[in-house]
């Protein structure tokens, strides 16, 4: 008898998995007992399907996003306006809350302005964020983007706080650079200023690296402490 009850459960979790197979037509079963896969819905963008340790779901994107397979904001699922559908519906109505067109998406917090942070909303919650130092809020590719790229609504020089001089004396260290002239900046050890046609550029050195004053360079840590020891 114990046998019998066991043939019946196996069965039983047979039929299951192939009515759940055939609810989805077009995706494959999931043959693997454990790990992910997602396949994109044939005919709605929001809409997809998941793999996980053998069992076949069918899921629904957050309102504001939509599914490509690349996208990582939130379940697999990536923003709107990033996510090409081909022929696919991807026809959203917004849900709409304060400072947020849909629950999910980045807006700019001034429209048509020169802005240093961005407003990125999640589940409806509206959070200011600031863009990364000497950057700008870029409307049209919803990232934060270089100010003299954004000219028609950014001034550089308010943004960055430096003012490129019109001439580069050529007994300068700057000169070296053009036509991309760099400077130090007072006080810092890890960024330097970059002259892109008349405009000033913020340029982080980068994890492990400090900014060396005397070559006008980012170097390792490592390298700016053997330069220095040499020095003495």
């Amino acid at each position: 008898m114990a046998n019998l009850s066991y043939w019946i459960f196996i069965v039983g979790v047979v039929c299951v998995s192939v009515i759940v197979a055939q609810d989805y037509p077009g995706v494959p079963d999931c043959p693997d007992v454990y790990g992910l896969a997602v396949h994109p819905h044939p005919t709605v963008c929001y809409k997809f399907y998941k793999c996980e340790n053998g069992t076949l779901t069918m899921e629904t994107c957050e309102n504001g996003l939509l599914f490509n397979g690349k996208g990582a904001i939130h379940n697999h699922c990536n923003y709107n306006w990033a996510v090409d559908c081909e022929k696919r519906l991807n026809d959203i109505l917004p849900i709409s809350s304060p400072g947020c067109e849909y629950q999910f998406g980045i807006y700019p917090r001034s429209p048509g302005r020169c802005d240093i942070s961005y407003t990125k909303c999640a589940f409806g919650v509206a959070y200011d964020t600031p863009c990364e130092a000497g950057l700008a809020y870029d409307e049209k590719n919803h990232v934060c983007n270089w100010p003299d790229l954004l000219l028609e609504t950014c001034n550089p020089e308010q943004v960055v706080g430096f003012r490129c001089p019109e001439n580069v004396p050529s007994n300068t260290l700057a000169h070296k650079f053009l036509p991309f002239p760099r400077y130090a900046i007072p006080g810092e050890n890890n960024r330097l200023i970059t002259c892109v046609n008349g405009y000033p550029r913020l340029i982080s050195c980068g994890y492990g690296s400090l900014f060396n004053e005397n070559t006008l360079t980012c170097e390792e840590t490592e390298v700016r402490a053997h330069n220095v020891d040499d020095r003495y």
